[in-house]
This record gives C-alpha cells, sequence and structure tokens, in this order.
C-alpha cells in the first residue's frame, strides 16, 4: 500500500501517477476504496492545479476502476461527481447508465449530463431511471417529452409534479386529454403554473362532467339543478385560479350596459336585426337569454329554427315579435334568404305548443358554459361505444 503522508504544515498528500498507478494493483476491496478516495480528492482538490496530464491519468484510472469496483464504491464515486460541474463528462454519462442505485445522484444532480445523455437514458435504461430524470431540478422540453413518450404512467405523473420542468404546450395538451382515462394526471396537472387558460377550463369541464355522470347514477337529483351547481362550482374556481375570458368586443359591452339600464326590448332586438345589425342583435340576445353568444348564433344558423322559438317563448317574447325575429334571421343566414312557408308553419307550431316552464327548462341546460356541455357530450359519446351491442 503505498504511504500517504502529510507535510508538517498539514497539506494533503502528494502523489505521483505511479504512485497511484501502484495503489491501482491492490485488488482488495480496501484498496480500491482507498484509490478512488485518494483520486477524488486530488481530481477535485480546489487548492490544487493538475496539468492536462494528471486529469487525463486520473480520469482514466477513475474509468477503469468504474468497471471493476462493488456498487457501494460506484456509488460512492457518483455521489462525488454529482456534484461538480467539472467532472469528465464521459465518465458521468458511464455512471449515468450503471444499475439506479450508482446512477441516481447522477441523474438527479449532475449538470454534467445534457438533453442528449439524459434522453439516451430514457430510452435505453429502466423505469427507475426515467423516476430520476423525472425529478431533476431542471428538466427541458425536449426531456419532458422523452418521459412522457414511455407511457409509464409514474414517471409522467413525477414529471407533472416538478414544478421547475419544461413542459411544451403540445405536450400539455396530450396530457390534459389523457387525463380523463388516468386519474392520477388530474390533481398535479391543474396545480402546473404553466397549464395555460384553455386547458384550465377544458380540464375543469370534463372532470365535473364526470363526477356529474357519478352523481346522477348514485343520487336522485335533477340533472340541471346539479348542472347549474357544477357550473357555479366550476365558474368560482376559475375566478380563484384567475382564469380569465378574452377582452369583450365592443358590440358585447354596449349589449351589457343596455341590459343593466333595462333597455332590452323585443321591439328594440327587431329593429336591430332590420338593420342588419346581427352582431349586435346575438349579443342583446345573449344578455337577454343569459345565452353564450355562440349558442345564440347556433340558434340563428340553424335549420329549422327551434332553438330561436325555445329562447324567445323563455323569456316571454310574444308571438307576433317571435316571428319578426325568425324571419329576419333567416335574412341573416348564408344561401337562399327566401323563407319555406312549411319551415315559418312548422316553427310557429312550435311556439305555440311548447310551455313557458319546457322552454324554461331548456334554456337552463343551454345556460351552462359550451365547454361543459362538449364535455358532457363527448363522455356520453366514449360511454356508448363501450357499451356491448346487442
Amino acid at each position: 500500500m503505498v504511504d500517504q503522508t502529510s507535510n508538517d504544515e498539514g497539506e494533503k498528500p502528494q502523489l505521483s501517477v505511479d504512485d497511484l498507478l501502484a495503489l491501482a494493483r491492490d485488488r482488495s476491496v480496501e484498496g480500491r476504496t482507498q484509490l478512488v478516495r485518494v483520486v477524488g480528492d486530488m481530481f477535485f482538490d480546489s487548492d490544487r492545479v493538475l496539468s492536462d496530464r494528471e486529469r487525463s491519468h486520473m480520469t482514466e484510472i477513475l474509468r477503469r476502476l468504474i468497471q471493476d469496483i462493488e456498487i457501494s464504491v460506484r456509488r460512492a464515486v457518483a455521489d462525488r461527481l454529482s456534484q461538480e460541474p467539472t467532472a469528465p463528462s464521459d465518465l458521468v454519462v458511464s455512471l449515468a447508465n450503471d444499475e439506479i442505485e450508482v446512477a441516481y445522484p447522477i441523474l438527479i444532480e449532475s449538470a454534467v449530463l445534457n438533453d442528449l445523455d439524459l434522453i439516451e437514458v430514457i430510452h435505453h435504461r429502466t423505469v427507475s431511471h426515467q423516476l430520476a430524470v423525472a425529478i431533476r431540478e431542471s428538466v427541458s422540453a425536449p426531456v419532458s417529452d422523452a418521459l412522457v413518450e414511455t407511457g409509464d404512467t409514474d414517471v409522467i405523473k413525477s414529471l407533472l409534479e416538478n414544478a421547475s420542468a419544461a413542459i411544451s404546450q403540445k405536450t400539455m395538451e396530450y396530457l390534459v386529454e389523457e387525463s380523463k382515462r388516468i386519474d392520477a394526471y388530474r390533481n398535479p396537472l391543474v396545480h402546473r403554473h404553466d397549464l395555460s387558460p384553455d386547458l384550465a377550463k377544458r380540464m375543469y369541464w370534463w372532470v365535473s362532467a364526470a363526477l356529474r355522470s357519478h352523481i346522477l347514477e348514485v343520487y336522485e337529483i335533477d340533472p340541471t339543478d346539479l348542472d347549474e351547481a357544477i357550473e357555479d362550482a366550476v365558474t368560482d374556481l376559475m375566478i380563484v385560479e384567475k382564469i380569465e375570458d378574452p377582452p369583450k368586443k365592443k358590440s358585447a359591452e354596449l349589449a351589457e350596459r343596455l341590459k343593466a339600464a333595462d333597455r332590452i326590448s323585443p321591439a328594440f332586438l327587431v329593429q336591430t336585426l332590420r338593420e342588419g345589425e346581427v352582431t349586435l342583435f346575438v349579443d342583446l340576445f345573449a344578455q337577454l337569454t343569459e345565452l353564450d353568444p355562440v349558442v345564440v348564433r347556433r340558434s340563428i344558423f340553424e335549420p329549422g329554427g327551434e332553438g330561436i322559438a325555445i329562447a324567445c317563448k323563455a323569456v316571454g317574447i310574444g308571438k307576433p315579435d317571435f316571428t319578426s325575429i325568425f324571419l329576419l334571421s333567416r335574412s341573416a343566414c348564408p344561401g337562399d334568404k327566401v323563407v319555406d312557408p312549411s319551415e315559418l308553419s312548422a316553427v310557429i307550431s312550435l311556439f305555440d305548443r311548447i310551455t313557458s316552464e319546457s322552454a324554461i327548462k331548456v334554456l337552463r341546460q343551454w345556460r351552462l358554459d359550451p365547454d361543459f356541455l362538449f364535455a358532457l357530450k363527448k363522455l356520453e359519446s366514449s360511454r356508448s361505444k363501450r357499451l356491448p351491442k346487442g
């Protein structure tokens, strides 16, 4: 064994490369452990400047030892190298691909590993290696993509829980869709600071849709009452989370002011359509019925006019004004402006038959957020596909 003595001033021992090679000939566990410690101390001694030749020899000794020493010693080397930003890259990469017990500190902390190194580990090593990469302090978007591509639920959940991990918008959209069937993604997703408002709203609504289905299966409750309660809860949550809608357009602001002044009358709606102000009519009717403008526009352009008939009946618009609104709205539709007499007769007959109470109940359902309605539709569609035929 090489004698390592300090000088009178307590300085660290000075060993030559020959001394190290002599120490390397000791094949015992104690000898290997001592060699690793000595090389590590010399290699990372901030008070000692190594020549290029010395550094090269040290690196080569460590590289040879990595393949020839027991796992506990390799782990000790990995612990030491994980904290060194100037550690030899090829040595660090070798340790990162070692058994997870050795690789773990390197994968967690080493700044030497680049994205390509990490992606190679993700592609070719174990789930345990992938989990370690997922919780690094710094995870780039390409590395996140590689982790998501593994399809492993635990790995992806760990990535989502890593607040400092960068995740691209495209990958986030994919994970939001995946969370419809994988419960484990939901909680970490909604708590991510980089989840866009649009994706957050989408998640809130379809999770609520799934909850609705469960409640209706277990409890006897009016679906419309439940839907309104869910919408109120989610809307409050969005306010807390500061999920903001886009700025309102001028016609919407005007319609809001007119509603506040109680100046939206059936006659005013008819006059607005006569003047060809379709956009303003949509916003005025949306304020009067408390419907989303998207729903109002759909009811105007849909064939048959059932939607506009039900909405008018629900808010107390009389038959003459409804008839005018229907005819004028037809002229706003693309294509042929001529109203088929049979279509007019059918929609007026519907207006006469439907009761105010029934119309109000339908309107309550339509007032739900379109994203929530879409989520309900998607949920029902997916369930019907899973049902056995026959």
